[in-house]
């Protein structure tokens, strides 16, 4: 038993040493100041203990690139909606799991090894800051672009466009998508987040698995 304790002690440390390294080491490594952007767009990425979402400002522009949200059911189109919210994950554990009080083993289980993943969309009206869980980026319109480009290419597409999972809402103003990609413990959400984010040109961890260490690096290189 001493053994084995000391085996996962030493497991503990490298997991957090090789967390710590992954927020503090930047990526890209080297970046050139740039311009700032002459009429930047407002971006959020949302956080809770365990997942990140990014929060995209709506526009003409931007209902009509995800305009099959609206014919999922998403009212996208209503008045005061501001943003619209992305977030990449594991299936068993965002199906399973729409609050704490309803965490089960298996699906954490599948989520710590591997399991199909889903892309989460929901919509919000203004959003409030500055807030802990909410951190705000301006980025260019080409960024933007890329970054729309990004998400996009995240949906898993069928023959009519990207396919809905059917009876899969939090709420009537939610939906959940098939996606691509598989999801583990060291390529889950908050990797899905930062890559999404540096398509958009801006810097984050190596390696960020977790909320905490995706707004270190954030804050610490943009």
């Amino acid at each position: 038993m001493k053994k084995l304790g000391r085996m996962l002690v030493r497991l503990m440390i490298v997991a957090a040493l090789a967390v710590t390294l992954g927020a503090l080491v930047p990526r890209p490594l080297l970046q050139t100041a740039g311009d700032q952007p002459a009429n930047p767009r407002h971006i959020l990425v949302l956080r809770n203990p365990i997942h990140t979402d990014i929060a995209i400002p709506v526009d003409d522009a931007v209902l009509r690139r995800f305009h099959f949200l609206l014919d999922a059911g998403m009212p996208t189109d209503m008045a005061g909606v501001r943003y619209i919210v992305f977030g990449w994950g594991g299936r068993a554990f965002y199906l399973e799991t729409p609050t704490w009080s309803q965490l089960k083993a298996v699906p954490v289980m599948k989520a710590l090894t591997l399991d199909t993943s889903v892309m989460h969309v929901d919509i919000a009206g203004d959003i409030a800051e500055p807030r802990p869980d909410v951190a705000s980026f301006d980025i260019g319109e080409d960024g933007f672009a890329a970054l729309l480009d990004f998400i996009a290419v995240s949906f898993q597409r069928g023959e009519g466009g990207p396919v809905v999972i059917e009876n899969a809402a939090y709420s009537r103003y939610d939906r959940f998508f098939e996606a691509k990609g598989h999801f583990n413990a060291l390529v889950g959400c908050n990797t899905w987040t930062a890559a999404a984010l540096r398509t958009a040109g801006l810097r984050t961890g190596w390696w960020n698995p977790l909320p905490v260490s995706l707004g270190l690096s954030m804050r610490l290189y943009n």
